[in-house]
């Protein structure tokens, strides 16, 4: 028996003025992105360390394939928890995911050789992986249209505040007079489940998605949540009329209908979610899990000062959805979106250019990687942003997960083994081939989003994707 009332939940989310409730919020789930920037840092900067004789005697392409083997792991736990967090909601699914990756990264601190590292890594990623699915939808569903935008690309320019604190503390902890190569990686590791354990115990205060509980029939629970929200926040526009939508519940939901909703009603914004992520993942992947071999490799940096190097690197990262993101709700998601694509390529081309050539030290290579990256990180943020918002709310993590599993498993799984190998290899032609590809990735699909992107700037949720629960207008 079908069950149908109306509701003005969502129209009463996106009306509230910016409170310390919204970022306690940001906080508490956003430090996601600061946990995954700093596991790729750990490992990015570790990476000539983790060679040595004396720590895990690794070779360049098995710390390449670790990173793979990580992220064949976010992959596998992006789907597993983003099908379980739109079936039993966010809340449950955002405490577990942090735990697995406690526990993970604690044993990765424990590890003895390239087999156990790669296990450790596997579950780490699944960690993080969930964490991507369950968080995003989480958060795109308790954050204001108007600034939904902005507050997505901060929150995912946040990785690189990890990859700031990963630095400082691998080279810290890597001094031959702190811990040194043989104890301070494991060190490096262990910090970060310490700093998990905190963020933990906080995010047990963060409600369940009001919106995910009012398409489950829990409406009245829904309810609640959102009058002790508004306890807290103001309206941002108290004369504002709340608008108000119907739900018809009775449909179940499963996989194959998840797949003719993605594929069928909505399969130009599929091609779109898949290029964005795809080549956003490329074009990372390929570079950061290998930067530290790139620079001992072609320019002698001893594997203490690697973090020296990643700083700047990191500051032009999270500078560029910091400066760029207001624009993604001014301007518009498609001029931005192909802007920020289309820039960052052109940079890395131009980088490749001058590397081949010889005409770069370590340190205006990581100028140029900065450069580069400042678009970039822009760019990957507003993709994870793009397949958060434009399909039905019934779906959105698994959604989100599903993307992240093809555009990572295609671009993230192949790039770091694909440039460890390169690099191995010692040679500038073959290495420039790789960044060539990395930048005609982005470059076409900075294309695809003018001609497939979407609109969704200061839009409501269900107006960008209505819920397949919304009751069919008579």
């Amino acid at each position: 028996m079908q069950t149908t009332f109306d509701t003005d939940i969502p129209s009463r989310l996106d009306n509230l003025a910016w409170s310390r409730w919204h970022t306690r919020v940001v906080v508490a789930l956003g430090i996601t992105w600061v946990l995954d920037g700093l596991e790729v840092t750990i490992v990015g900067a570790l990476g000539s360390v983790l060679q040595e004789p004396t720590t895990l005697g690794m070779t360049a392409t098995e710390v390449g394939l670790s990173g793979s083997v990580y992220i064949a792991g976010a992959i596998l736990g992006a789907l597993l928890f983003g099908h379980l967090a739109d079936r039993h909601g966010r809340k449950r699914l955002f405490l577990v995911t942090l735990a697995v990756y406690v526990v993970a990264t604690i044993a990765t601190a424990a590890s003895v050789d390239f087999f156990t590292f790669a296990v450790c890594r596997f579950f780490t990623g699944m960690g993080i992986g969930g964490e991507y699915s369950a968080i995003n939808s989480a958060i795109d569903e308790l954050i204001p249209a108007r600034v939904r935008g902005v507050v997505d690309l901060t929150i995912n320019g946040s990785y690189w505040i990890g990859t700031a604190l990963g630095a400082v503390m691998s080279s810290f902890l890597l001094d031959p007079n702190v811990l040194g190569h043989a104890w301070g990686f494991r060190a490096a590791f262990a910090l970060g489940a310490v700093l998990a354990v905190a963020i933990l115990l906080v995010r047990r205060y963060v409600p369940e998605s009001p919106r995910w509980l009012m398409v489950r029939g829990r409406h009245a629970e829904a309810l609640a949540i959102v009058e002790d929200i508004e306890r807290e926040c103001k309206p941002y526009d108290p004369t504002c009329a709340r608008r108000s939508i119907r739900i018809a519940l009775g449909e179940h939901i499963g996989l194959r209908r998840v797949a003719q909703v993605i594929l069928q009603q909505y399969r130009s914004r599929a091609v779109l979610g898949v290029s964005l992520m795809l080549a956003q993942a490329f074009f990372y992947n390929a570079i950061f899990f290998t930067y530290s071999l790139t620079l001992t490799r072609f320019y002698g940096v001893a594997p203490e000062h690697i973090g020296h190097f990643l700083l700047p690197f990191a500051l032009g990262n999270f500078l560029g959805p910091l400066v760029l993101g207001r624009l993604f709700d001014s301007i518009g998601r498609k001029q931005m979106i192909a802007f920020t694509y289309a820039a960052s390529g052109i940079l890395l081309l131009l980088t490749g250019v001058a590397f081949t050539h010889g005409m770069l030290t370590a340190t205006t290579h990581t100028v140029m990687w900065s450069i580069s990256f400042f678009f970039a990180s822009a760019a990957a943020s507003s993709a994870y942003l793009t397949v958060s918002e434009i399909f039905p709310l019934e779906l959105r993590a698994l959604a989100i997960a599903l993307f992240y599993a093809v555009g990572t498993g295609t671009g993230g799984l192949i790039a770091p083994a694909l440039f460890g190998a390169l690099i191995e290899g010692g040679s500038r032609t073959e290495l420039f081939y790789g960044y060539a590809l990395a930048a005609a990735l982005m470059v076409g699909a900075g294309m695809v989003a003018l001609r497939l992107g979407v609109s969704a700037e200061r839009k409501a949720l269900e107006d960008i994707a209505p819920p397949l629960s919304k009751a069919r207008e008579h």
